[in-house]
Parts: C-alpha cells; structure tokens; sequence
C-alpha cells in the first residue's frame, strides 16, 4: 500500500523492457571480453618468460599467482575459457529474448537459474583463491561482480515483466519456447557445440611444462666447487648459474626454457644449478612461513646429485603438483631410480644440510632476495634473463 501511495504521488515508472536486456547484453559482453582476457593472459603465463600482468600488485592481489596455481585448469581447460563458453552460452539465449514470440517474458527465468549458477561458482573460485591459492585476481573479481549483477537484473526482468508462475513452471515453459524455435534452436545449439567440441578436443595443453628428456648428446657433471651443471663442456660462450626455489612456479618456467635452449645449442650455453629455496625454515631472509617444504625438496636434490641422478630429480621435484601436500618419496624413488629408504633419511644428513647453506649464504651475499636469480658474467639478474643475451646464443 505504502509503495503504490509513494509512486502515485512521485509519479515512479519502471524502466522500459530495452534498458533492462540492454544492460544485461552489456554485462555479458563484458563478461566476455574479460574472459577472453583471463585466456589469453593464462597463455602468456605459462608461454612467454617475460611475461607479466598489469595486475601483478601484491603477494594478495595478484592474477599472475592465480593463474600459476593448479587451480586455473578444470577438466583439461583453463577455468578462463569455461567462462568464456559459459558468457557465449548466455548471449546465445539472447535472441529468444527479443523474438516476437517471447513478449518479453521467455527465456528470463531460464536466465535468472543459470546466472544463479555462475554466481555459485564464482563464490567456490572465491573461496579457493582465500584458503588455497591465497591470492586474489582483480580480473576474476570482476566476473564475480558481472556474475552478481546478471542474477539482479534478471530478476528484476522476472518481476517486472513476467508473468506469475513459479520458478519450476518458468524454467519449464521457457526451456518448452526455446525448442519449439526450431530453427534458431538448431541453429544456434549446432554452433554452439561445434564450436566447444572443437576448442576442447584442440586446444593446446601448454600448461603442462616438461623439460626435454635427458640427452646423451647434452653432456653434464658437476663443477669444481660441487655444482650440476648441464650444456656447453669445454668453452661455452654464455655460463648461466641459476638459483632457484621448486615451489617457485616462474623458477619451473624458466628452468625449463632454459633446458630447452641448452638442448638446441648444448656447445654454447652451460646452465650450473643453485639453490635457494625461499623456506623460512632454511633461508634467513624469509621471515614468515612461506614456500614450506621447497627447503626439503632441495635436500633430497642434493643427496641425488650425490649418486649421480641430480636432473633426474631436480625435473620430478619441478613436477610435482602444487595440490600435494607433501612429498611421495617412494615415487620419487621410482622416478630416479634411487632408494627410498635413503632418500627419505636425507634430510637428516649433515653435509648434505651443510651443502645446501652453502648455496643459500652465496645467495645472501650476492643480495638475492627472490626467485628465480640467475647470475651471468658477474651481474645478477632478478626474475628473468634479458632477451639480448639469449637472442645472442639462439640465433
């Protein structure tokens, strides 16, 4: 009563129909585009080392750390382009809307249950990214926000325009208008299935970083002072010591791009393995837990360097899946080929422990304060190598 009071005497309209369908056209465009930025950035992630995102602000807010996590991949397919699928699923629903058929009334309840969904989904992906990932994507945020306001404004739609029905008999009616459309139906779920089959069943597993197999024609050992190296045996033109963390994912990246590069050009480039793992409990300079376990990782590297199976085990400890909560040493033991027995005791080995101080007090002196570093002729390289200096080498 009160609100029929107020409008009569302010004289309070709705909005037409267009500005309501016209918003919601709006939000899934965005919604669009900023899944088509989320895929390409995960791309760039994963293919290109000099990458970085704009939104790269923090150790909180930071897509690149989202994108990084194993969270990022559903069902062999970046999250990114399921969104992406899911946006062009809504806007394809859009010309049932408008058709003369529909009165404004189809298709909307339909609208409101499946906007429902993203949002469900969008409030698990929020949740993953504060216990596990523990880290925050403005982009992501943006499609939780995009994600929110589809189910407002298709409700408003429902209330305003729709008839009164409940929601079981809505989604019934309209899923009944959509296929008696034959053929926009047809056509519009024909395309739209082509197109997903085709994307999923062709689209690049480039997430999945592997190190080129081991060559009997890329010569390795170890320097003078104790150290792996691989590549260039004599007289290399370019000596890369790297100090890396095998919970760092950039490290991974870089590691393996650079075991790729030796591959091809195994005469001129030698890369000699450090490490510097960013585990509280073995390193200093971290203050607060942090990469928990990568100093253990590091300690079983050491020990398999010892017999002989250093990049056996330095490419396994890089592939193991950030999901794990620890370390499964009797696979590590299969993958080497070493004995699961000792393995497991290294950690409590003195030299060993001894050895990996060492590597970490170079660091310290050098002024490393994150991963990777590589150290070339002298000067320290943060984060990546310059291009110039590899684009010598690889052309």
């Amino acid at each position: 009563m009160i609100n029929k009071i107020i409008s009569k005497r302010y004289d309070i309209k709705s909005f037409p129909f267009p500005v309501y369908s016209g918003t919601i056209a709006f939000l899934l465009l965005a919604g669009l585009a900023d899944s088509i930025y989320l895929s390409l950035h995960h791309y760039l992630i994963y293919t290109d080392i000099g990458y970085e995102s704009f939104c790269a602000i923090s150790k909180a807010i930071n897509c690149d750390t989202v994108s990084q996590s194993p969270y990022s991949v559903l069902l062999g397919m970046p999250v990114a382009l399921w969104g992406l699928f899911a946006y062009c699923f809504c806007i394809f629903l859009l010309p049932f809307a408008y058709h003369s058929d529909a009165g404004r009334k189809r298709i909307w309840r339909l609208f409101f249950a499946v906007s429902l969904i993203f949002s469900f989904v969008s409030i698990i992906f929020a949740i993953i990214s504060t216990i596990y990932i523990h880290s925050y994507c403005i982009m992501c945020i943006a499609s939780y926000g995009i994600n929110f306001l589809l189910v407002f404004y298709s409700w408003l739609i429902i209330r305003r325009f729709g008839e009164k029905e409940g929601i079981i008999t809505g989604l019934k009616r309209d899923a009944k208008f959509i296929v008696s459309k034959k053929r926009l139906f047809l056509s519009l779920a024909t395309s739209y299935i082509i197109l997903f089959v085709s994307v999923y069943t062709f689209y690049p597993v480039y997430w999945n970083l592997t190190p080129p197999p081991l060559s009997a024609n890329v010569p390795n050992g170890i320097t003078e002072d104790g150290h792996p190296w691989i590549g260039g045996s004599q007289n290399p033109e370019l000596v890369i010591t790297e100090y890396t963390d095998y919970l760092c994912f950039q490290c991974k990246k870089m590691h393996f791009f650079l075991r790729q590069i030796v591959e091809k050009n195994p005469e001129k480039i030698r890369l000699i393995h450090r490490h510097y793992p960013m585990d509280n409990k073995y390193n200093p300079l971290v203050k607060e837990p942090f990469h928990i376990g990568s100093g253990n990782m590091a300690i079983l590297s050491i020990y398999a360097e010892s017999k002989g199976k250093f990049w056996e085990m330095n490419d396994a400890l890089f592939d193991i899946d950030k999901k794990d909560k620890s370390i499964n040493i009797k696979k590590l033991a299969e993958k080497t080929g070493l004995d699961s027995k000792e393995l497991a005791t290294a950690r409590y080995d003195n030299k060993i422990r001894h050895a990996l101080w060492l590597d970490i007090k170079d660091g310290l002196k050098l002024g490393i304060t994150g991963t990777p570093a590589y150290v070339i002729n002298g000067k320290l390289y943060l984060g990546e190598i310059p291009a110039d200096i590899l684009k010598k080498i690889i052309e």
